[in-house]
């Protein structure tokens, strides 16, 4: 069944890292434009990119894709998107992924297969999602976020830590991991409904995202379930940094035929 949804990609230009990535080269043309790509690939209803500078918003229109200016004091992705959906006055059903700026490589499938794993169960306003780990370091790695569910594939937590800690094999140093794959990395792609963005934006900030400096651990904060559905690897990461920027470049020319 097709599942009618839209996307919208927060695009900020100062980022502390990499100033202006949006419009960084890559492949001879801006990053945004690999984004933008990936989302009509994913037969999305609207792709819009959600910006807080002309310079991004004048660069996707010229691109042929469409774009809002939004403001400049949002303290996430998510309340950008929030102000998306109530600028197109969008109803409370509509179906909302959130596609990150700096997420070049994110397959098309995922982004259509997030749409369809939330307009398909009913308990929960927002679904991710995730991918086995086999790789000692990747499950020790901070910057690789963790995800515990529960038997109905519904979020018990976030983490950067190492979850769920296997008091057999983690050793230290860190053993090689078995094939198992009890420990899931999130994959940080979100679909929610419009009327979800409302509720999460009316939510104070809980402690725990600020220990863990996750969003997502608002809404379990907030008694609120998130789905995940399981996919079959972690795509290439996106890009924070110079090296990012070069290794997908490279990522890019060695796809091509």
């Amino acid at each position: 069944m097709n599942v009618p949804f839209k996307v919208v990609i927060p695009a900020r230009f100062g980022s502390t890292r990499l100033h202006g990535k949006p419009l960084l080269l890559i492949a001879g043309k801006p990053m945004i434009a690999h984004v933008c790509e990936q989302a009509r690939e994913a037969n999305a209803d609207e792709v819009i990119v959600a910006t807080d500078d002309e310079r991004i918003l004048n660069a996707v229109l010229e691109l042929g894709f469409q774009a809002v200016l939004t403001r400049e004091n949002h303290e996430s992705g998510t309340e950008r998107i929030a102000e998306v959906a109530e600028k197109f006055g969008w109803s409370d059903d509509t179906i909302i992924v959130n596609l990150q700026g700096d997420e070049p490589l994110l397959p098309a499938d995922y982004i259509r297969q997030v749409a369809h794993a939330l307009a398909n169960q009913t308990q929960a306003g927002i679904a991710t999602l995730a991918a086995k780990i086999h790789d000692s370091d990747e499950i020790f790695n901070p910057n690789a976020v963790k995800v515990v569910l529960d038997k109905n594939g519904y979020a018990l937590y976030f983490s950067r830590a190492p979850i769920p800690w296997n008091r057999a094999e983690f050793k230290m140093p860190p053993a090689p991991l078995s094939e198992s794959g009890d420990s899931l990395r999130h994959i940080g792609l979100y679909a929610y409904t419009a009327g979800f963005l409302k509720t999460y934006c009316e939510w104070e900030a809980s402690p725990l995202e600020h220990i863990e400096a996750l969003e997502q651990l608002r809404i379990l904060w907030h008694g609120e379930k998130i789905l995940v559905q399981i996919v079959d690897k972690t795509p290439p990461a996106g890009v924070d940094t110079l090296e990012d920027l070069q290794r997908v470049e490279a990522f890019l020319k060695n796809s091509q035929p």
